[in-house]
């Protein structure tokens, strides 16, 4: 919480001391009234007291009691008055702190957490990460708004209140106070043993968040495969984990607060007790031998009244804080992954020109399992190379250590010389254009999945690309043209028309370079051969790397590399790999296409 409030308090320190000090001084105008109260009874009311008001001289003050009357009337008012405008500083002074930091942490937390490698986001699920950017998030506001905001003003009170009862009668509020050290000795046991408890609730609650998240996104496999039940059973399991992680800290909780408020009540009627008896019997030998008046009495039970109810709530706050921490915790432990691609502070920027890609006795594996083995080919401007071979060959893999998506173990692989480890990831990227297997678009309509990653585009270019990648027309034919919604993940849309779409939007980028990934696989054979002559035609300068779902559609291609377990078995035309009659002839014949 420490790293917290110095990482984004210190930016947002002009809030902080708005709220601290208008609650410090709001606080303090709420013990104005009783204090007055007990001045009016024992001054004017019963006239046991001389009439006195402090910080006020007596030669300003009214000597006949209606008039005394009336000033303690306007003094309460203006008092009333002057802490509601205090609080309403106070509110938005640490509603602003609050909401600052909130948003401030999402957004770093978001740029961090996208600037991570691909690796990561392999092994995590995304409904926990989530469950951090969201819930988490969320709960910090509840600890730097309401918590953050109590601490101070529930010390304020119990300070300005404890120094108000020793001024009024020293004797009294040691026995008023007397209880404090017990509630801190319990405050002390709570926190220690709460804190793991709401560790534990945390991180149950990503994991829920996960696999509902996960079982939305397949509602559709859910239903086709009959598995309700199974599914049902499982979101059970993984909230009934959560129930007794959260129900544990409950029952923590449930048994610490009453205790406060027994502890609080024993105080109070101790301090009734005492000056109930010291008001009747006139004096108290064995505590003070001054008498104890009537108005002082109620003004001091009033007080201590305003002392029970922050100390009852002291222990809300700890409440609070320990989930906040709990949050704080998840958050940071995020902010803190270290598996990010490591890129050179003076990266170079990458400009291409030949085009020309080398791939140099490049392997790579996913965490110990190895996937590509020794892999050496090189591909130049105005060149297309296809990669073909079985499911789990390592194809789309190959493709997407070009993009650094992920970093090679082993070899190099360079753009025009210059290896893609040395260069800024924002620049290489920026020269390829990648359509993928599995198309992702986002909710929003048609236009703005096209433009997206080139949003100054025209909309005369847009068309353009759109009529490149045949889209233009069927596009045409939906509802509001450019301007439809697709819906999540493209959703409105058949698979071949997503794919479209995406291949309009890399054209539009219009890079040096061009990654094909199975990018025509739901698209119909007309459709598909109409977008590969255009782009063979009009991208002749390109260097264009594919993987194919139809054979017949890279046959073309200036050459063609086969792969089997990560490694290359075969490279060369489609006419000479058909001739050497090896894996690419059974594969072109077992597609007979």
């Amino acid at each position: 919480m420490l790293r917290l409030l110095s990482l984004y308090g210190v930016s947002n320190i002009r809030n902080f001391l708005v709220g601290f000090l208008a609650n410090l001084l709001a606080r303090l105008s709420d013990l104005v009234p009783p204090f007055l109260l007990g001045v009016a009874i024992d001054s004017i009311i019963l006239q046991d007291k001389p009439f006195s008001i402090p910080f006020l001289s007596n030669s300003t003050l009214p000597q006949y009691p209606i008039s005394q009357f009336w000033l303690v009337v306007f003094l309460i008012v203006s008092s009333f008055v002057l802490s509601a405008i205090l609080h309403w500083f106070r509110n938005w002074g640490w509603n602003s702190f609050s909401q600052n930091i909130q948003h401030a942490i999402r957004v770093d937390t978001y740029a961090h957490l996208q600037n991570l490698n691909m690796g990561f986001f392999d092994r995590k699920h995304k409904g926990e990460l989530m469950s951090i950017l969201s819930n988490d998030v969320n709960r910090l506001e509840i600890f730097l708004n309401d918590g953050f905001n109590s601490i101070f003003r529930l010390a304020a009170m119990v300070l300005g209140i404890a120094i108000l009862l020793f001024y009024m009668n020293p004797a009294l509020a040691v026995v008023s106070l007397f209880t404090i050290p017990i509630i801190a000795f319990f405050t002390y046991n709570f926190t220690k043993s709460i804190q793991p408890k709401y560790a534990r609730v945390r991180d149950s609650v990503g994991k829920l968040h996960s696999r509902l998240n996960q079982n939305l996104n397949a509602i559709q496999l859910i239903k086709l495969y009959n598995t309700e039940s199974y599914e049902s059973s499982r979101v059970e399991k993984t909230s009934l984990d959560y129930y007794n992680a959260n129900w544990d800290s409950i029952t923590t909780r449930i048994k610490f607060f009453p205790s406060l408020q027994v502890i609080s009540g024993i105080g109070f009627t101790m301090t009734f007790l005492v000056g109930g008896f010291w008001v009747i019997s006139g004096d108290i030998l064995w505590i003070s031998p001054r008498p104890l008046y009537a108005g002082e009495f109620v003004t001091f039970m009033l007080l201590h009244q305003q002392l029970v109810w922050p100390m009852t709530q002291f222990g809300q706050v700890i409440n609070i804080y320990q989930r906040a921490r709990a949050s704080t915790v998840r958050i940071f432990g995020l902010i803190d992954e270290t598996n990010l691609l490591p890129e050179k502070p003076n990266a170079s920027e990458l400009v291409v020109d030949s085009g020309k890609i080398i791939y140099q006795n490049v392997s790579f594996g996913y965490s110990r399992d190895k996937i590509l083995s020794d892999i050496s080919f090189k591909v130049g401007k105005g060149e297309s190379l296809a990669i073909v071979g079985h499911s789990g060959s390592g194809k789309s893999t190959l493709l997407r250590l070009l993009l650094r998506l992920y970093d090679i173990d082993h070899g190099s692989i360079t753009i025009d010389g210059n290896d893609v480890r040395d260069l800024s990831l924002k620049s290489l990227r920026d020269q390829i254009g990648y359509v993928g297997q599995d198309i992702f678009l986002f909710h929003g309509t048609v236009r703005e999945n096209i433009q997206y990653g080139s949003f100054t585009a025209t909309e005369e270019e847009i068309i353009q690309s759109s009529k490149a990648a045949e889209s233009h027309d069927f596009i045409m034919n939906l509802p509001s043209g450019y301007d439809t919604i697709v819906g999540e993940r493209g959703i409105k849309l058949s698979g071949g028309q997503r794919q479209r779409i995406a291949i309009a939007r890399a054209l539009l980028k219009d890079p040096p370079i061009f990654i094909f990934d199975e990018s025509t696989s739901d698209v119909d054979t007309p459709t598909e051969s109409l977008i590969l002559d255009f782009i063979k035609t009009h991208n002749s300068e390109k260097t264009i790397l594919s993987i194919a779902h139809r054979l017949s559609t890279i046959q073309d291609s200036t050459n063609i590399l086969v792969l089997q377990e990560g490694a290359i078995i075969e490279y060369g035309t489609s006419e000479e790999l058909l001739h050497k009659k090896g894996l690419y002839f059974d594969l072109w014949n077992s597609r007979n296409i």
